[in-house]
């Protein structure tokens, strides 16, 4: 089986099929993996973006991470942003904080609410029913791309009711788009190691399906190099691949690293994925996953150099723009810039950038000059006379 990672014959013959808008199997996309060189790899990755999106534009969307409670009660080891029940550092915000954070997020041009947290054992459908309403009467404008498949699926279990009625509650409250987040790897094995208590691959999956059965959409993740293997990660990427056949649910596909700082696994999983492990992994992805239209670069576990490779081997996405990032943070990940920022990576990896919402649907883009620094305009003042600020903003996880 060796020996046929590196039968140059056969690797030309899976990346004709790959080319050519096909399917590869599975051991065909591991045989890519390990049998091509990164450059080859990165080649045949960029064609593929060009041929599923052949503008040369780079989208990257501007939202707020708003985690409404750390509280969580699955322990999964590879997190540092959760706190038990009755943890002094536990919180649910309070409406009015709420409030605040997306005041901040309309005053500074952004369109997105990515609204996660913890699986809170007294925090039910009812909740944050009430809270997505209000935040539909007064912010009409704002997409909220909210509550991950674990999420929904513990309102499941904790209410004992089918996940599809949670959606349908939550989706009529003003909910308009699932989150990938929870996905981490989509096999048994290795979600009994990192993460037992929550919910199962299938469990995922099928919240993912019964949100596409009720005209909603979402994105898919992968959270890697910790403990799985090179086949396992296909094995997730295979089982995305099959639903996105059944449905067509998912908008993109956003991979990202395990980082271990200040996490229960570190002590045993100290190690992190290497940046020509992380690039591959994601030139694969644009390979293996021909039916999801967007792949994403992420520059929150990368950096934005290694982010910027990334747009020349297969992602056409930068990510998401955020007032606010929290859980990849915690565990001692963070790579701070601003939309500024964001646009001259793009620009000087050759590419224009394009704001997008949710759906890759282009938004209006405010003009920049070649330095990605928009035209000077009079600072903006309150009624007290202070200088209204832009601030730092942070590339989330699960966008």
């Amino acid at each position: 089986m060796t020996a046929a990672f590196h039968d140059p014959g056969r690797l030309a013959a899976i990346a004709d099929v790959a080319l050519g808008g096909g399917a590869i199997s599975p051991d065909d996309a591991l045989a890519l993996y390990r049998g091509l060189d990164q450059t080859s790899l990165g080649l045949i990755a960029n064609q593929i973006r060009f041929q599923k999106n052949p503008e040369p534009k780079v989208t990257y969307i501007v939202d707020r991470n708003l985690n409404p409670t750390n509280v969580c009660v699955t322990d999964c080891g590879f997190c540092a942003f959760y706190r038990r029940p009755g943890d002094a550092e536990a919180y649910v915000l309070p409406r009015e904080v709420i409030y605040q954070k997306v005041d901040d997020l309309v005053q500074k041009g952004g369109i997105q609410l990515l609204l996660q947290g913890g699986h809170h054992p007294r925090l039910k459908t009812d909740w944050f029913c009430e809270l997505f309403r209000d935040l539909k009467q007064r912010y009409p404008q704002v997409w909220i791309h909210g509550m991950s498949p674990p999420e929904i699926t513990h309102l499941g279990k904790l209410e004992k009711r089918p996940v599809r009625d949670v959606i349908r509650d939550l989706h009529e409250a003003g909910l308009d788009s699932i989150p990938g987040g929870g996905a981490e790897i989509l096999v048994e094995r290795v979600r009994k190691i990192i993460a037992p208590k929550k919910a199962t691959t299938d469990e995922w999956l099928d919240v993912m399906r019964q949100a596409a059965s009720l005209g909603l959409r979402g994105t898919a993740t992968m959270m890697f190099g910790h403990c799985e293997t090179d086949a396992e990660r296909i094995e997730h990427m295979t089982r995305i691949r099959e639903l996105q056949d059944e449905c067509g649910v998912f908008t993109a596909f956003i991979p990202w690293t395990y980082q271990p700082e200040n996490t229960a696994m570190k002590e045993r999983m100290p190690a992190k994925a290497t940046v020509a492990e992380y690039l591959r992994t994601l030139a694969l992805a644009r390979i293996y996953l021909h039916n999801v239209d967007h792949l994403q670069s992420s520059f929150v576990t990368q950096g934005m150099k290694v982010c910027q490779i990334g747009l020349s081997m297969g992602a056409d996405d930068f990510g998401s723009a955020m007032l606010e990032e929290n859980v990849v943070s915690s565990a001692g990940c963070s790579h701070p810039a601003s939309i500024e920022e964001i646009e001259r990576h793009i620009k000087d990896a050759g590419f224009t950038p394009q704001r997008r919402n949710m759906l890759y649907q282009p938004v209006e883009t405010p003009p920049t000059d070649r330095f990605g620094r928009p035209p000077r305009e009079k600072a903006v003042v309150s009624a007290a006379g202070d200088r209204t600020a832009t601030g730092a903003i942070r590339e989330g996880a699960a966008s």
